[in-house]
């Protein structure tokens, strides 16, 4: 399953955090509950969506290109 970040929300990752820290699996944001059926469900959502922010602001790497004739 592919997720796309308007699959998503801040408030949605707020509230998981949330719920991941006080050790229950119901989640409730936006007017929406979701219940997830372990700790480590709830874990592999905040991961999911971490990684998904982690990849729309990763930005190039730019590098320096050097060579050297090797007689000098």
């Amino acid at each position: 399953m592919v997720l796309k970040m308007a699959d998503w929300t801040e408030a949605e990752l707020a509230a998981l955090r949330r719920a991941y820290a006080s050790g229950t699996t119901r989640v409730s944001y936006d007017g929406k509950t979701v219940d997830y059926g372990s700790a480590e469900d709830l874990l592999g959502r905040i991961r999911t969506i971490e990684r998904q922010i982690a990849g729309a602001t990763a930005r190039p790497i730019a590098g320096f290109a050097g060579f050297s004739r090797g007689d000098r």
